[in-house]
């Protein structure tokens, strides 16, 4: 059975750190390189990317309790957001670099693999903590 609190805790998790780092990292940081890259068109949609943002919390933290890796629940947290990192950046990265001409495109990559790093390595850390007290069978 799913465990209410612990969805909504790891939901609000990676909403909190994604949406933060999101922010901090395309826009504020790094805005005028991702327009340089094509990655915006216009002006961002900060309450669609927070929806979307939200979403994937919920998927993700309702997915995490069906992973049946060893180890504890950080180990567990990591190996989740590694695996979930990757399926992220081959959709993200580069099927954006496959759907259009990207000027720079090896820089995006790297920008973006370091940014879903930074994303997914909290995550891990957060989903772990979330379910420290839980013990595999």
């Amino acid at each position: 059975m799913m465990n209410a609190k612990k969805l909504i805790s790891g939901t609000a998790a990676y909403t909190i750190c994604t949406f933060s780092l999101a922010v901090v990292w395309h826009v504020l940081l790094f805005r005028e390189r991702y327009e340089s890259f094509g990655y915006f068109e216009g002006e961002p949609s900060f309450l669609l990317g927070l929806l979307s943002i939200v979403l994937q919390g919920l998927l993700l933290s309702a997915l995490f309790p069906m992973l049946k890796a060893e180890g504890s629940s950080f180990q567990r947290g990591f190996k989740f957001a590694l695996i979930t990192g990757a399926f992220f950046w081959t959709s993200h990265v580069l099927a954006f670099v496959a759907k259009q001409q990207v000027p720079g495109a090896s820089a995006f990559i790297w920008m973006e693999t370091l940014y879903l790093a930074l994303q997914f390595g909290v995550f891990g850390l957060c989903i772990g903590f979330i379910h420290r007290e839980e013990k595999l069978i």
